[in-house]
């Protein structure tokens, strides 16, 4: 998800270019979860630098945070971002950093690299707790089975002594 944009940023203001992305692995020497990056990205020149829209479609491998099986799952990202030059892309002479620390940078190469951009935004919508199934019924907190599975052998719970008077009032209203 890299790309070279030394003629768009010698194009006027208002200059659009459109890509289709197709990625099987993004972060080949980082992170092995996110696979099959695909969508588009429309690059518009502005007086600074360039904006970046994008719409990405990602695979997600994960663990289900409720019985703890494989899974994986379609992410949508979508984002916009403007990367700023690093480097004059006509006389090709350093330009001063930008104020902000985290804004994207055009390399000195005059390449946009969105990968970082699609961590960052990864973050941001990935769920807290993915689930293989929404009404999944997670582990046995004393066997540690998949009651996705069906039924655990475990014997009856026990109750708590302080939720007896609780019981006994839900006892009462449903005898009613």
């Amino acid at each position: 998800m890299q790309f070279v944009v030394g003629q768009q940023l010698r194009e006027p203001v208002g200059s659009v270019t459109r890509y289709d992305v197709r990625e099987a692995k993004p972060f080949p020497d980082e992170d092995d979860s996110v696979s099959d990056v695909a969508g588009t990205v429309e690059m518009m020149r502005t007086d600074k630098g360039i904006l970046v829209s994008a719409s990405l479609d990602c695979r997600i491998a994960g663990r289900c945070s409720r019985c703890l099986t494989e899974i994986s799952y379609r992410l949508p990202l979508t984002f916009q971002e403007e990367y700023l030059p690093t480097v004059d892309p006509l006389s090709e002479e350093a330009l001063p950093q930008p104020d902000e620390p985290d804004t994207f940078l055009i390399d000195g190469h005059q390449v946009l690299d969105l990968r970082e951009a699609v961590r960052q935004y990864r973050m941001l919508v990935e769920p807290m707790q993915p689930l293989c199934q929404a009404d999944c019924l997670g582990l046995c907190p004393r066997c540690g089975y998949d009651l996705n599975q069906g039924p655990c052998e475990c014997p009856g719970q026990d109750t708590d002594d302080r939720w007896a008077a609780l019981a006994e009032l839900a006892e009462k209203l449903e005898q009613e």
